[in-house]
């Protein structure tokens, strides 16, 4: 027992008892029952702790010894230490350490051999900007960022230098400060792979002429060299797998426009329906306020202004040179374009190719509205890119939900754009070890006997129920100074935990305060009911409440449902850049009921 005092005034100092952090009720009957009502658990007992109550079903004596010497070592590695059984306090230091006993398990174990549309992937936007999107440098440090957390695909944009003979990674028509694309390209050799081992996918958006075209792909095989993945046909049929593709870089952006206007030539040949304008064929795009809706504390602000979001990857960028870049082509494993004529068009499931289609924010809005169906049909053969609307100057970023619920695998973010739509993205690629490849839900790529697929729309009935009970939290005196949270007292903690899902999982719910306290202790339990676990991620974050201003930040995390190990277990906590705090967690328990 220990105190802490802050100064109210020059002659009065508050102090304020500080309680040692006992274990909850739960966790002293857990110990009672598996230790057989003893003062000691032994490796056996905790075994079957772990395989009954905390879903290690495949753990072994060996593994359990090996987890109990961990705990004795790490608690009592001064005295030498006899006993190979654990104490009840030693019981309640194994559940709260993040390190032995995490909430979600960190090895890929979805299957990796299903070609490249079947998963989701971890996707950046303008990749190489290290803040808003006019005016901030590009630099291959935010590439090399995004690399290290697992992203899989790179975006770049290409355009000509000043003196038109070397290639430049900027974004178009604003005024952010360029990057060789040579340096980019040797920043993402070196880091591809050292976060996964799984493919990495760079997106060009190509503003040149062919005779850079010609000097990218050089620049292309002679820094990538056998791991750049060269197709062997002119277009797949289907893609690979990411197994397949393991250590390996693959190249995706439209053909060069030599080639698309042979291939114009042929579709007019072969197809008599009307060439629609875009904007005929897309309609107008839906108001700003619809596609930036979110919840009214989510403090997302969608700045206006003009749409200089270069994204279309069908600009024109017309020049006098002709269009002879056969190499550069050769290199495109995943062709990408907007096809003329419209949505269905642009939807339209070709037998014996696959592409790549671009939509923005608002777009995918109008399809999900109009065509939700045809766009879940795309996705099972074909690959969706969803990137944010031109309008987030600020590099802010959306909700990616109605994206993963239509299939879409690439939705792209802004990783520099810090608030609670990223950390849905980073709390989706927790998912399947954060190799940053996440399998789709079946139910996304099943076709019924008449052709019928998975509709976005429709309610579907409750699959399962998570209980969720928030136990306690601590790690905050450690992380943070004294007077982070107020200048005269300890902070007043509370919680928020609540879904992220399809329309009818949403809902956030909160704990009690619990004032003057650096170890909160809470013990409140919420019932989630699911229609879509599938597609859930649970929000979890800690504020502390200040009755005069804005509550304080304190902490956040968001894991995916179907990861989520049932039990007790310890749950580390993040900044608001999703970077983990050296301490600070929270001790929860998770359980489902199924209907």
């Amino acid at each position: 027992m220990g105190s802490s005092s802050y100064r109210v005034c020059v002659c009065f100092t508050r102090k304020f008892k500080v309680a040692e952090v006992q274990p909850p009720s739960d966790v002293k009957e857990a110990f009672k029952e598996y230790a057989g009502g003893g003062t000691h658990m032994n490796a056996e007992q905790l075994r079957r702790f772990l395989v009954e109550v905390q879903g290690e079903t495949e753990a072994t004596l060996a593994q359990a010894e090996a987890v109990l010497q961990q705990i004795l070592q790490k608690r009592h590695h001064i005295t030498k230490l006899t006993r190979h059984a654990l104490t009840v306090d030693d019981f309640f230091h194994f559940l709260f350490s993040v390190d032995l006993n995490p909430p979600i398990r960190y090895k890929v174990h979805h299957d990796m051999t299903a070609p490249l549309s079947h998963y989701f992937i971890f996707t950046g936007h303008n990749s190489y900007l290290t803040g808003n999107q006019l005016t901030s440098d590009c630099s291959d440090v935010p590439i090399i960022k995004a690399l290290k957390k697992g992203v899989r695909v790179i975006e770049l944009d290409i355009w000509p230098n000043s003196s038109k003979d070397d290639v430049h990674v900027l974004h178009g028509r604003t005024v952010t400060t360029p990057v060789e694309l040579i340096r980019c390209l040797r920043s993402i050799k070196e880091h591809a792979f050292s976060a996964s081992p799984y493919p990495v996918v760079i997106t060009l958006e190509d503003h040149l002429p062919a005779d850079l075209q010609a000097k990218v792909a050089q620049m292309l095989t002679e820094t990538f060299g056998e791991i750049l993945f060269c197709p062997e046909s002119e277009s797949l049929k289907e893609f690979p797998s990411p197994e397949d593709l393991k250590y390996r870089v693959i190249i995706s952006t439209k053909p060069p426009k030599e080639y698309l206007e042979a291939k114009r030539l042929a579709d007019k040949q072969n197809s008599q329906k009307e060439r629609d304008s875009d904007d005929d064929g897309w309609g107008k795009e839906p108001s700003s306020t619809e596609a930036a809706a979110d919840e009214e504390d989510d403090d997302k602000i969608d700045n206006g202004g003009s749409d200089c979001n270069q994204d279309d990857e069908d600009d024109d960028d017309s020049d006098d040179k002709p269009h002879q870049a056969p190499v550069y082509k050769s290199l495109i494993a995943i062709h990408a374009g907007k096809p003329k004529g419209g949505l269905v068009e642009a939807l339209r499931v070709e037998p014996d190719k696959v592409r790549r289609l671009s939509l923005s924010e608002q777009a995918l809005e109008k399809a999900a509205e109009s065509h939700g169906m045809d766009v879940v049909r795309f996705t099972q053969k074909n690959i969706l890119r969803v990137y944010p609307k031109g309008m987030r100057v600020t590099s802010s970023n959306y909700k990616p939900l109605l994206s993963w619920m239509h299939g879409a695998q690439m939705v792209a973010f802004n990783m520099q754009g810090y608030g609670r739509s990223l950390w849905l993205m980073q709390g989706m690629f927790k998912a399947n070890g954060g190799c940053g490849y996440v399998k789709k839900p079946d139910f996304l790529m099943k076709i019924g006997p008449n052709g019928q697929v998975f509709y976005p729309k429709e309610k579907q009935p409750v699959k399962t129920t998570l209980k969720v009970k928030v136990y306690m939290g601590d790690g905050w005196h450690l992380d943070f100074k004294q007077t982070h949270f107020d200048m005269y007292s300890p902070p007043d903690f509370y919680t928020r935990v609540g879904i992220a899902g399809v329309p009818a999982d949403v809902v956030m719910k909160k704990t009690k305060k619990k004032e003057d306290n650096w170890t909160p202790i809470w013990e409140e339990e919420f019932t989630f009911p699911l229609t879509v676990p599938e597609l859930a991620l649970l929000r979890i974050e800690v504020h502390e409440y200040d009755m005069s201003e804005k509550d304080d930040f304190a902490g956040q995390t968001c894991l995916p449902v179907s990861e989520l190990k049932p039990g007790i277990h310890a749950i580390p906590l993040c900044d608001h850049k999703g970077e983990k705090y050296n301490s600070v967690r929270l001790l929860m328990r998770f359980e489902f009921v199924e209907c």
